[in-house]
Parts: C-alpha cells; structure tokens; sequence
C-alpha cells in the first residue's frame, strides 16, 4: 500500500531551503533523463556530472531544511514523500528535455543565475547556506561555462541546430522571470542577511545571457510576460508525471532499504 505524504512546517527559512533543493532536485533529475541518450559519450557522462552536482545541493538543502524543520522530516521524506504542491521549485527546472538544444537552453538559463547567487550567498548570515553556497557555485561555474560553449555551437552550428536553439530560447523565456520573484516570507530573510535578493542579479544573469545568446547568433524574445506559481505550489503537469517516476519506488515500498 502507497505510504501517505509528509506534512511540512514551512517556516521561511526552511521554504527558503526547500525551494533551492526542489530547483536541484528536478532539474538533476531532467538531466539524468539524458543518460544513455546524449549525443556522444563524452556529453553523457558531463550531463550525468551535473546532475549528480545538482543531486548533491539538493542533499545538502534537504539536510538542513530538516534540521531548521525539527520535526522528523529528512532528504529522503522531503524528496520521496511530498505531494505535487508541496514542491517549491522554478517551472523552468520542471520543463521536460525536448531535443538537445532545448536541455541546453534551459540549463543554461539556469545555471546563469545560479552561478551569481550561489556567489552572493557566500556571504549570508546563515554560516550552513554560506558553506553550501561555496561548494555549489564551484559547481556552477563549471555548468555555465559548459552551457555557454554548447550554446554557441548550436547557434553558429548548422541551420537545423541554429533554429532548434532560438525554438528553445522562444519557448523557455517565459520561465525564466520567476528566479527573480521574491515573496514576504523570502523578503524577511533578505532583510536580515541570510537571503540573497534576487533583482539584485538580474542585469548580471541578462549581460551573460545577451553576451552568449549574441556570439551564437541567436536573439532574445522581447516578450516581458512571464510564468509564474512554482515558488508557490501552482506547477506544470510535466512535474506531476516526473514525480510519479522519481518517487515510485518509495510510494509502493516505503521504508524500503538495499
């Protein structure tokens, strides 16, 4: 019988937390989605590289969500025993893969504003976030570089990989104003330190983005609508589907142990 779901005191700075897990946690899971399936060996193994990274935060995150929490909880119940809506993560991380340009794209898109933040919150007050914080953008410094190479190959490649790409870059921009949506409860822990504010990155993540976007050859939509409602629960029906494959195992056999 499917174990019941995990009932979560979200507190700021455990949703904080939580919210920078989930964006590790399903975007890890996308790329894993790709192993076996890249384009050529070496790109297997650097898309599996980054998600065991991502898997990795998102360990970390849990791990001290759970101890801010106090009750109970661990990495294991907050990834394998929530519900849909009690996932905090961008909608941009739960977008499915596509074909190659479009992983590249949404990667890159993230890994643009993750690599600044993960900079920035080396200096919050919260001594464990600035710990993981150091160890993280090591990991992002690596995927925007990696990202970016991809971006300008594809975009100044071929006219199929140059279309394929500036298809992503329409289709994703929409996700991606919500990394820089700050809530009451966010913008508590911004006043005291231990936050990063967001708008704060933006012209930073924009003049990389433009920059790489420009050397391929690609162009940016002037469309300023964008999605909104992962931070808050409201999610794509992509992630109920992802979540039903990453969290089988433990639904039908809780407690199960290799």
């Amino acid at each position: 019988m499917a174990t019941a779901s995990i009932q979560v005191s979200e507190t700021p700075l455990v949703l904080y937390a939580l919210r920078r897990a989930d964006d590790a946690l399903i975007l890890g899971h996308r790329l894993s989605e790709w192993c076996g399936h890249a384009p050529m060996m070496e790109e297997d193994m650097a898309l599996a590289n980054m998600g065991l990274d991502l898997l990795g935060q998102a360990r970390e995150l849990y791990s001290y969500a759970a101890k801010v929490e106090g009750q109970g909880n661990d990495e294991d119940k907050f990834a394998y025993l929530r519900d849909v809506r009690q996932y905090r993560n961008l909608l941009l991380a739960e977008q499915p893969n596509g074909d190659f340009a479009r992983t590249m794209v949404r990667q890159f898109f993230y890994a643009a504003f993750a690599d600044p933040f993960w900079r920035a919150m080396m200096k919050s007050a919260d001594p464990t976030l600035a710990a993981i914080a150091a160890k993280s953008e090591k990991e992002s410094a690596y995927h925007i570089r990696h990202c970016s190479e991809w971006m300008v190959r594809l975009g100044d490649g071929t006219e199929e990989s140059h279309a394929r790409t500036q298809t992503a870059i329409d289709d994703l921009w929409a996700y991606t104003g919500e990394m820089f949506a700050v809530d009451e409860a966010e913008r508590g822990l911004i006043d005291a330190g231990i936050a990063v504010d967001p708008a704060r990155l933006r012209a930073q993540w924009l003049k990389t983005v433009s920059g790489v976007v420009n050397e391929a050859t690609l162009v940016l939509p002037t469309n300023n609508w964008m999605q909104q409602g992962g931070r808050s629960g409201r999610h794509s029906e992509h992630l109920g589907h992802l979540l039903s494959e990453l969290q089988s195992m433990q639904r039908s056999f809780p407690g199960a142990t290799w």
